[in-house]
């Protein structure tokens, strides 16, 4: 098959990013052609409000081009909402969009809710007009059901054997936060909750974005905030941790929490339902709550987590790319 895939990022350490780029590399290592349409290879304004619009019109533009140079696939397939105007634009046999979470939502999380209204009239527009939508969560598919043609639950994956050995500890006990640094993440919560941790507990931040959400720990003596890392690094950092944090108030389906799944390593995180349906396998506690993170966390520690090891064999059960990169020929072919 020609494939093009269109999503705002195919590299990082975002599970998005994570999940597309993975994606590339078994369709190509199975024989398919793939073009990519990404921000990687686009014209983009990385700017807080401006990163989104300006991808979905380059990469508009550099589809339709594509069209007009007379280029066709069997399969455009594009990532979240911002990249559907590009795979509609594209000649192409058959358009599926992956939904990574509930796009009204998260708008009106971010931005209040005429935002999320107007999110709400996209999606519904968007969801209809493809020949097939699929869902990394359960959630969300329950929710798009009600406006796509086919909703298909397809959850984002790992290669549990590719999980690194070897750990980067820079205090011990370490517990870690690998993501993107906004509010649906919920990192001012862990920057709070920081502050109650016991004094031993070692929290490392990674990850990039508004750093001023985390300002009020990073003064802290046992908090580490590292940046953005590269994958592999990012990954030694969650094996050489006791826990990984989620303290999300959004999400789809976070692949740093099937990673340390993978590893072992406990997850501590956010009573939300999408991360309930992910794995009962966690620690939660309630969102949005600093004090009952800290707890969680100060618990984990203290008593281990003895599901740890049921939370590995559900990620090479359900949640190996074996079965999930099988679904999505599945639907390409229709």
């Amino acid at each position: 098959m020609r494939i093009l895939m269109v999503s705002p990022r195919v590299t990082g350490i975002g599970g998005v990013a994570q999940h597309v780029g993975r994606l590339i590399e078994l369709l190509r290592g199975d024989g398919h052609e793939v073009d990519v349409i990404s921000v990687e290879g686009t014209p983009h304004v990385p700017l807080k409000g401006l990163y989104n619009p300006s991808f979905m019109a380059s990469s508009y533009l550099s589809a339709l081009a594509r069209r007009l140079r007379g280029e066709g696939y069997d399969v455009a397939h594009a990532h979240n909402f911002p990249a559907w105007p590009a795979a509609s634009a594209s000649r192409a046999g058959r358009r599926i969009l992956t939904v990574h979470g509930i796009f009204s939502s998260q708008h009106r999380e971010l931005h209040g809710a005429l935002a999320g209204s107007a999110a709400g009239r996209l999606e519904r527009a968007w969801a209809r007009s493809a020949d097939a939508l699929t869902c990394v969560s359960r959630r969300a598919c329950e929710h798009y059901s009600r406006y796509a043609r086919r909703a298909v639950w397809i959850p984002n994956a790992v290669d549990p054997e590719a999980m690194p050995r070897e750990g980067i500890t820079i205090g011990d006990p370490q517990v870690v936060y690998v993501g993107r640094l906004s509010r649906e993440k919920g990192v001012d919560v862990l920057a709070e909750a920081a502050g109650l941790l016991p004094r031993e507990v070692t929290l490392v931040i990674v990850g990039s974005g508004d750093e001023g959400l985390i300002g009020r720990a990073l003064g802290l003596p046992n908090v580490r905030y590292v940046g953005y890392q590269p994958h592999e690094a990012a990954l030694r950092y969650i094996r050489g941790s006791r826990a990984l944090v989620l303290p999300s108030r959004q999400e789809g389906m976070p692949t740093a929490a099937l990673e340390a799944m993978a590893m072992g390593v406990p997850v501590v995180a956010s009573d939300i339902p999408e991360l309930r349906e992910l794995s009962e396998n966690m620690a939660f506690f309630r969102a949005g709550d600093p004090r009952a993170l800290a707890e969680a966390i100060s618990r984990v520690l203290a008593e281990g987590f003895p599901r740890a090891a049921a939370a590995r064999e559900e990620v090479e059960r359900t949640y190996s790319w074996r079965s999930v990169y099988a679904r999505y020929l599945e639907v390409y072919r229709g």
